[in-house]
C-alpha cells in the first residue's frame, strides 16, 4: 500500500489534471491511496468567500461566481459531456445554498470557515476522480471526513487517533486493496459530525495520517519542484536539491517554515519508519528527495534558507510593570492559542515580550482585545523573517540576502539563525 499526495499546483488547470492521470498511469501500480488538494489557489478564493459571507459583504455572490466559473472551465476542458460532472454541479449548488442562507448568529468565524473551505477539496477530487475513470485509471472516490476523526477545534483540529485508526484499518483499507482511492487532504470531521480542517497546507499531513493508519510502505508528495531544496528556487536562483534528509532535519525545516512539507507531516511517518519521497510531477524521472530514519545529520554543511514574508511584530509589556516571567507568559501564550495565532519567532526581556507571526488582521484584532486590560501592546507590520538552518559563520550569502534592510530581531541557536528584517 502506497500513498500519493498531489497539491494545488498539480491540479491547477485541465492540463495539470491530465498530467496527474499520466503520473498515476506510469507510477500508480498496486494498492494506492491518492490525496488531492483544492485546485490552484482556490482555497484563497474560498477564504474570501468565508469573509464575505460572515460579514455580509456585497461581494459574496461575485466571489462565488468566480469559484464556480473556475471549476466549470476545467471540467469543460476535460470532458465535453456535462452529465459526467453532475456531482461537481451538486457540490457547487450545495455551497451556493450555504452562502444564500442567513448565517446562524451563534456560529463563529472559524466554524463557518470549516463549513465552506472544504468544498475546495471535495470539488477538486470529484473532478479528478471522474476524469481518471474516463481516462482509464479506474478509482473510487471517498470522503475523507468519514475516516479522519478530529477534535472540535476549528481550523486547527487534532486527529483523534483512537477513532480514526480502526475506521481506516477496517473500512477503508479493504477498499484501497481492491482499487485506487481518491480522497481529500486538509479536512476531517469531529465526533458531532461537524466539518473540521487541519490547518492551511494540511493535505501533506492528511497523507501522513492515511499512511500511518494503513501501514503504508511509502508516501510520495508530488510537487512543482524537483524535491526538497535548500531554498525556494523562485527566490534563490542558486537553490540546490537535497537528495536525502533525516526525519529530524525535515521536522526542523518544516518547523522553521520550509513550505515544501507541512510541519505535522513527518511525525506519524517517523513513528512507523515510513519513507517519504518528494518528487516532481513536472519531470517524474528526476530522483527527488528521500526522507528517511537517520540518527546522524544528512545535510552536512548544506545551509537552508527559509523566507516568510508579510510578518507582524508585536511587543507586549505589563501595565503594572511586573516582569515578563512565568505567570505573565502563561497568560500571553494562552491568548495567542485562543485566537489561533502561531508564533514564528519570540523573544523576551525582563519587561517585554516580542513575537512575530503571519499577518492576519482578524486574529490580530481579537488578540489585542484579549490582551488590552493587562498589557500594553504595540504592533507593526511589514517584516520578513529569514531563517538560515544549519547556519555557520562562513556564510557568504547572508549579506546579499539582507541587502540594505535593517534587522528588527535576531536570534541564534545551535542549528539556526533567525533575522526579522524590516521591509
Amino acid at each position: 500500500m502506497r500513498v500519493f499526495k498531489f497539491g494545488g499546483a498539480s491540479v491547477k488547470d485541465a492540463e495539470a489534471v491530465k498530467n496527474v492521470a499520466s503520473v498515476l498511469q506510469d507510477y500508480g501500480q498496486g494498492p494506492l491511496l491518492v490525496v488531492i488538494s483544492a485546485m490552484g489557489k482556490i482555497t484563497n478564493k474560498l477564504e474570501e468567500l468565508v469573509d464575505a459571507y460572515y460579514f455580509s459583504k456585497d461581494s459574496k455572490k461575485e466571489i462565488f461566481a468566480e469559484i464556480k466559473s473556475f471549476h466549470q472551465q476545467i471540467t469543460e476542458s476535460l470532458i465535453k459531456d456535462e452529465n459526467d460532472y453532475y456531482e461537481v454541479d451538486n457540490l457547487l449548488i450545495e455551497l451556493e445554498c450555504i452562502i444564500e442562507k442567513r448565517r446562524d448568529e451563534s456560529s463563529t468565524y472559524d466554524m463557518e470557515y470549516d463549513k465552506i473551505v472544504p468544498f475546495g477539496e471535495l470539488i477538486s477530487t470529484k473532478i479528478v476522480s471522474t476524469y481518471l475513470n474516463k481516462f482509464g485509471v479506474k478509482n473510487r472516490w471517498i470522503d475523507a471526513r468519514n475516516f479522519v476523526i478530529t477534535s472540535s477545534k476549528h481550523r486547527s483540529a487534532s486527529v483523534l487517533w483512537e477513532e480514526s485508526v480502526p475506521l481506516i484499518q477496517n473500512s477503508l483499507k479493504p477498499l484501497a486493496e481492491r482499487q485506487p482511492i481518491i480522497t481529500q487532504g486538509f479536512i476531517g470531521r469531529d465526533i458531532n459530525h461537524k466539518n473540521t480542517t487541519l490547518g492551511r497546507e494540511g493535505s501533506d499531513y492528511s497523507a501522513a495520517i492515511f499512511a500511518f493508519c494503513l501501514d503504508a510502505e511509502s508516501v510520495t508528495i508530488w510537487k512543482d519542484v524537483e524535491g526538497i531544496m535548500n531554498a525556494d528556487p523562485k527566490q534563490f536562483s542558486e537553490a540546490q536539491l537535497i537528495p536525502k534528509v533525516s526525519y529530524n532535519e525535515a521536522i526542523e525545516l518544516a518547523y522553521y517554515g520550509a513550505s515544501v512539507i507541512h510541519p505535522k507531516t513527518i511525525q506519524p511517518l517517523k513513528n512507523k519508519a515510513i519513507p517519504l519521497f518528494v518528487k516532481s510531477f513536472v519531470d517524474p524521472l528526476l530522483p527527488g528527495t528521500e526522507v528517511i530514519e537517520n540518527d546522524s545529520r544528512t545535510l552536512n554543511d548544506t545551509q537552508c534558507y527559509i523566507i516568510k514574508k508579510n510578518q507582524s511584530l508585536m511587543t507586549i509589556a505589563s501595565r503594572d510593570f511586573s516582569f515578563i516571567v512565568e505567570d505573565n507568559l502563561e497568560i500571553i501564550f494562552s491568548k495567542f492559542n485562543a485566537v489561533g495565532i502561531q508564533l514564528n519567532l519570540m523573544q523576551n526581556s525582563a519587561i517585554s515580550f516580542m513575537s512575530c507571526f503571519n499577518m492576519n488582521d482578524t486574529k490580530t484584532s481579537a488578540l489585542l482585545e484579549e490582551l488590552k486590560d493587562k498589557f500594553t501592546v504595540n504592533i507593526k507590520s511589514g517584516y520578513t523573517l529569514l531563517t538560515v538552518f544549519n547556519y555557520n559563520d562562513s556564510n557568504s550569502q547572508l549579506e546579499k540576502i539582507i541587502d540594505d534592510r535593517k534587522i528588527a530581531l535576531e536570534q541564534k541557536s545551535s542549528s539556526a539563525l533567525q533575522l526579522l528584517l524590516i521591509d
